[in-house]
């Protein structure tokens, strides 16, 4: 690589990696089918505890059946610069939580709900659970 630029990335501590966790407010969800893959950004919340991932949901959604299909789904938040970067990866089972979120809950925790070309009525904000069986992160 003597004519390529690069930087060197070093690890996280856990305090660094629930720190980029708290400030993430959006992410990239991961899943799997067999050999098919789907990725989607998603609205996310760290509460020290327990991440959180806001999906809009619509029924006979490729990314639905997705969800439901995936035993071990990974999450991705990053930034980066020309100079720096950051980037922590979440991996284990995604869930179905057990609370059923009001809608303020859902407006104060997450960023606004980026839809596209679907009718308002028939998105559904639903909210899983990732377990954080992996975590680890990377930084410049």
């Amino acid at each position: 690589m003597e004519h390529v630029e690069y930087l060197y990335t070093f690890g996280m501590d856990e305090a660094e990696l629930e720190r980029h966790l708290r400030e993430a407010e959006t992410g990239v969800l991961s899943l799997a089918r067999g050999d098919d893959a789907y990725a989607v950004p998603v609205g996310c919340h760290f509460d020290g505890d327990r991440l959180l991932l806001r999906l809009a949901a619509e029924s006979g959604s490729e990314k639905m059946s997705f969800v439901e299909d995936t035993g071990r789904a990974c999450f991705v938040v990053y930034e980066a610069t020309t100079d720096e970067s950051r980037s922590v990866l979440v991996a284990g089972e995604l869930r179905a939580t057990d609370v059923e979120f009001d809608e303020t809950t859902i407006n104060e925790w997450f960023a606004p709900l980026r839809v596209f070309d679907e009718a308002i009525d028939e998105v559904e904000p639903v909210v899983y659970e990732l377990e954080m069986a992996e975590v680890t992160g990377r930084r410049t």
